[in-house]
C-alpha cells in the first residue's frame, strides 16, 4: 500500500515553516535586548518588518492562525507605552507564534486524503 503524498500547498507550507526558526531567534533576540533597555530603534523596525513579511507569506499559504499571530505581535511592537509592559506582551506574542508554528507544521505534515472533501448542499 502506497503512502499518500503531500500536496503542493503542503509542501510550500513546510518550506516556509522551515525558514521560520532563524526569524524567531532574531525576534527573541530583539525582545531580550528590549527587556535589557539597550535596543536601537532600527532593530525594532527590523523586527516589525520581519513580522509583516511573515504575516504576508503565511496568509498567502493559507496559514491564517500564524498570520494573525504575526500581525498581533507587530501591532504590539508598534504601540507606545511602558517598555516593560510592551516587552511582556511581545514575549507572550512570541510564545503564541511558536505554538502556531508547531500546529501549522503538524497540519502540513499530515497527507491529505486522496479525494477532495464532498461539497455540502
Amino acid at each position: 500500500m502506497a503512502t499518500p503524498k503531500l500536496s503542493a500547498k503542503q509542501q510550500s507550507q513546510l518550506a516556509f515553516l522551515q525558514l521560520l526558526p532563524p526569524r524567531l531567534q532574531r525576534l527573541n533576540s530583539t525582545v531580550e535586548q528590549m527587556s535589557g533597555g539597550k535596543v536601537d530603534e532600527s532593530l525594532v523596525r527590523g523586527m516589525i518588518r520581519v513580522l509583516d513579511e511573515s504575516k504576508a507569506h503565511a496568509s498567502q499559504l493559507g496559514m491564517n492562525g500564524l498570520a494573525d499571530a504575526c500581525s498581533q505581535m507587530a501591532s504590539t511592537a508598534r504601540r507606545g507605552g511602558g517598555a516593560q509592559v510592551k516587552v511582556r506582551g511581545l514575549k507572550d506574542n512570541l510564545a503564541y507564534i511558536r505554538t502556531q508554528v508547531d500546529m501549522a507544521t503538524k497540519k502540513a505534515s499530515i497527507p491529505e486524503a486522496d479525494h477532495p472533501p464532498e461539497a455540502q448542499p
